[in-house]
């Protein structure tokens, strides 16, 4: 017996240190191919064999543990922050609605959770790093062409994220050797299905990208640089480059993602456009609009509830539009974010910011950028003043529609705090647009912005009135007519 548990080991040994060998010339050689790695796919302890040093590293990333350093959070005070424990304006949070099947009275599967868009099986991601965390990781969401995966339950009761195919060890096995690096299709099938449906949350990356021309996008479309999303994202181990403008979490700090990475900071070869750059981001010019195909959420009212007959299930008041125009607003790469268990601090609008640009005209570090601006209502604790997650998901399947018992049940859930008492706000999220960039000759002109009808609200800007309207009055004075100063 001893014997033959020797030459199991040794047999073992030998077939990893050939996987590995393997898989290094693979990697030397540039390819990502793993045909023929292994005869049958046994879940990520598969991938393990040769890349434990890779899930060691995604495991601490932002796109893993969905939170990461804050350094352009000023609020945050060094904490590590992200949707796993920020409440957000569209779901509210996803560790209180991780995992499970809802079903209507009719049996309809209404909603499975929100780690039906997270690099796991279906745990939660805990700090500590450990082998049974390693295991959760699905290597396949992001690298195997054609992986589709759906949620079981265990015999033990537990739920579970599956590749479709779990039941089909050789289709499984042909599936698992797709290896290549993330495409477009990966990438957005969950960053473009966030909030709930196409094109929703964001609403500057719609499905469409993954096969698009140039008016569409100049970057991603197939006859213009035909970009993949890594790269202009790609960083290194795992981590990725760029943050958007109400995220509060940075998985390379310090290493910003700006256009001029590769453009430069006077691209026009044209003196008045490129006076421009200092002060205006390219995006406030490049994207004239967003959500041209898949119309996205501009409104999320969780106070209202909406019965959808036709889906069977109650929903919230929301408001989808199409070809939306940008607002625009100064940015230093710094956020205001309303935090989980700190009081909200209302503008004086009376809305409350869930995430807000800090910046001005008068701050040299700041440049106008265009944005999504979405606003929703949210619950909030009546002696307390923080904001209250919902229990979203159940509450689709709900009889009546009273949605008071799934913020209680919320509270107590993420505070701890039983029989909440709560009264609703009115929010705002400033959301920076960066994707389905125009060509050239389809930005914006000049009137576009400085005409009677112009897109820019200059008041809020910073100035008294439209700065070419001032040159052109000062120079109609006689007076000498500098360049005007953003």
């Amino acid at each position: 017996m001893r014997r033959s548990l020797t030459s199991v080991s040794s047999s073992l040994l030998v077939a990893t240190a050939l996987a590995a060998s393997a898989a290094g010339a693979l990697a030397a050689s540039g390819s990502t191919s793993h045909e023929g790695l292994w005869e049958h796919y046994e879940g990520t302890k598969t991938c393990l064999k040769c890349h434990r040093d890779a899930a060691e590293s995604f495991f601490h990333s932002v796109h893993y543990q969905w939170k990461g350093p804050t350094p352009d959070v000023p609020d945050a005070e060094g904490g590590k922050l992200g949707k796993i424990n920020v409440i957000n304006d569209f779901c509210t949070n996803p560790r209180i609605n991780w995992i499970g099947e809802v079903r209507n009275a009719e049996g309809r599967v209404l909603a499975l959770g929100c780690s039906k868009c997270h690099a796991g099986r279906g745990m939660l991601p805990s700090e500590k790093m450990t082998e049974e965390q390693l295991l959760n990781i699905d290597c396949l969401m992001c690298h195997a062409k054609g992986y589709r995966r759906d949620l079981y339950r265990n015999e033990d009761g537990s739920w579970e994220w599956k590749p479709i195919l779990w039941q089909n060890q050789e289709g499984l096995d042909i599936v698992s050797q797709r290896i290549s690096l993330p495409t477009k299709v990966m990438c957005l099938r969950c960053h473009s299905g966030s909030g709930g449906g196409p094109n929703y949350k964001r609403g500057d990356l719609e499905y469409r990208l993954a096969d698009c021309d140039r008016t569409f996008d100049v970057h991603m479309g197939t006859d213009g640089a035909g970009f993949e999303c890594i790269d202009c994202h790609k960083g290194r181990d795992h981590r990725v480059r760029g943050r958007g403008a109400d995220l509060a979490d940075r998985d390379l700090p310090g290493e910003k993602l700006l256009c001029s990475d590769c453009h430069g900071e006077q691209p026009h070869e044209v003196k008045v456009l490129d006076h421009h750059t200092a002060r205006v981001y390219c995006t406030a010019c490049h994207i004239p609009e967003f959500a041209k195909e898949d119309p996205t959420d501009m409104l999320r009212d969780w106070s209202t509830p909406v019965r959808q007959e036709e889906r069977g299930r109650w929903y919230m008041k929301m408001e989808l539009r199409n070809n939306v125009k940008p607002e625009f607003a100064w940015f230093n790469g710094r956020t205001r974010m309303a935090l989980a268990g700190q009081p909200v601090e209302p503008l004086p609008t009376g809305e409350v910011p869930i995430a807000m640009p800090l910046g001005s005209r008068d701050d040299p570090d700041a440049k106008i950028y265009a944005f999504k601006v979405h606003r929703a209502r949210l619950p909030v604790l009546d002696d307390k003043n923080w904001l209250i997650p919902i229990i979203t998901e159940e509450y689709y399947a709900d009889d009546d529609g009273d949605i008071s018992d799934f913020v209680r049940e919320a509270a107590e859930k993420f505070y701890g705090i039983e029989d909440a008492k709560f009264h609703w706000v009115d929010t705002i999220r400033w959301m920076g647009i960066f994707h389905e960039v125009v060509p050239a000759e389809s930005a914006l002109g000049c009137l576009d912005c400085h005409g009677p009808d112009g897109r820019m609200d200059w008041k809020r800007l910073g100035y008294d009135t439209d700065p070419l309207e001032a040159l052109l009055d000062r120079a109609g004075s006689g007076k000498p007519a500098p360049v005007p100063s953003h």
